[in-house]
């Protein structure tokens, strides 16, 4: 045993590349199609994340230690930023819309707006009350993973 626990060796972190150059070589990847909703200034990118209460989509409370979330799961976190530019202000209630390629509206409602330090463009969400925004086909062609971390979506005022 080491004081402070023990040493993981992370060759990133250290800055040792295992390469004929000894430096990191990058591959830009052909074939990706632009999405053309990255330059719709209404919409946002959700990211689906647990709360710090929850293994998978198994909840043991409702509270999220992590974010300051106590007793609820509706909660749309998005920065201060980002909420004014949109019109909005924390505590709002909206409705997340998706933008597919399908055509079909997908939605869930009655979210709260709470600022949290996200980058600009971005927002995040609890899985699984998200789950009904991301499209079936939107998954990884390899190992079918769902596009949970990038799904396009837009604010509604809730009704």
């Amino acid at each position: 045993q080491q004081p402070g626990g023990f040493h993981l060796p992370s060759a990133a972190r250290e800055r040792v590349w295992s390469t004929s150059t000894g430096k990191a070589n990058f591959l830009i990847s052909e074939g990706l199609c632009e999405d053309t909703q990255q330059s719709n200034p209404e919409v946002l990118w959700l990211s689906t994340v647990r709360s710090h209460d929850q293994y998978n989509t198994t909840l043991y409370s409702h509270s999220d230690r992590y974010r300051g979330i106590h007793n609820a799961r509706d909660v749309l976190f998005i920065n201060e930023n980002e909420i004014a530019r949109l019109g909005f202000k924390s505590g709002d209630r909206v409705d997340l819309v998706t933008n597919s390629k399908d055509g079909l509206e997908r939605r869930v409602n009655n979210f709260q707006i709470v600022a949290y330090p996200f980058p600009d463009g971005s927002c995040a969400a609890y899985y699984p009350e998200t789950n009904p925004l991301v499209p079936l086909y939107d998954h990884d062609p390899q190992s079918n993973t769902p596009a949970s971390k990038g799904v396009p979506i837009r604010l509604v005022k809730s009704a």
